[in-house]
């Protein structure tokens, strides 16, 4: 590599951020040379986004997606050995914590593409993401382990996805996983060959676009909250949040149009 190619590497953005007319804001994480790892610029970057997307009304779906080889490789291994010290990595982690909740706490779907693997944080990162649609040559691992480093933080998106013994396995063991078997376990909603994965992407993305983007965030939020109680508060907040849905323009154009057998007309 030249200096001037060199030079142009080095400034190139790590996180690409590209938004189209009808509003999918597409992440591209692009640390292809280091398989895009969570640096600490990394996720400042990511979080400068969401925070972003989380004020912007005319957004209506995220797709997360990463160039090069592989989708991420977890945190930056080497970043973090530079500076060991607790404080630093409880302000690491946490700053990855947060960064991670973002996704859930956004309005809109976020869909994670994944082609290559998704090790560790990469695999948490897949995991925190409303959907995920992989490649069939895809793998998935939560693999600290193997270096001494149990994936505590990635184990709680994990946990929250596949069957218990499933995650408690991959956790243990380190284990890579295909993308069949992250389907099987809930991990990807789809899994489409290599040359088809942009398509099986664009198809999930389509439908959410025909939805209405209100109701989709007021169910968004519930289905999250919900999880986190038991039946009887799950049931009372549903019936608060649907009532209010119903009284939503949305939802009262979407049951007139059902009345007059013609298509819903959502601004």
């Amino acid at each position: 590599m030249t200096q001037a190619n060199l030079a142009v590497a080095v400034e190139d953005p790590i996180l690409l951020v590209d938004k189209d007319p009808r509003g999918v804001v597409t992440l591209t994480l692009n640390r292809p040379h280091a398989f895009n790892a969570l640096s600490e610029a990394m996720l400042t970057a990511l979080q400068d986004a969401f925070d972003a997307i989380a004020g912007d009304e005319t957004a209506r779906v995220v797709v997360i997606r990463a160039a090069g080889r592989a989708f991420c490789a977890g945190h930056d291994l080497r970043e973090m050995r530079a500076s060991p010290s607790l404080a630093y990595y409880e302000a690491l982690f946490g700053q990855c914590s947060r960064m991670m909740m973002s996704i859930q706490r956004l309005p809109v779907p976020v869909i994670a593409e994944v082609r290559g693997i998704a090790t560790a944080a990469g695999c948490q990162l897949v995991a925190m993401c409303d959907l995920a649609v992989a490649a069939s040559d895809a793998r998935f691992a939560v693999s600290g382990v193997n270096f001494g480093l149990f994936c505590s933080t990635p184990g709680v998106a994990l946990s929250r996805n596949v069957p218990r013994k499933a995650a408690f396995e991959m956790l243990v063991t380190g284990d890579f996983i295909s993308a069949a078997q992250a389907q099987e376990k809930g991990l990807v909603n789809r899994v489409a060959e290599p040359a088809d994965l942009d398509a099986a992407t664009e198809q999930l993305v389509a439908s959410i676009l025909t939805k209405p983007r209100q109701a989709v965030a007021m169910g968004k939020a519930l289905f999250y909250r919900q999880l986190e109680v038991a039946i009887e508060p799950a049931y009372e907040d549903a019936t608060r949040t649907i009532a209010a849905n119903m009284m939503a323009e949305c939802a009262l154009e979407g049951v007139q149009a059902f009345l007059e057998k013609r298509k819903p007309s959502w601004r």
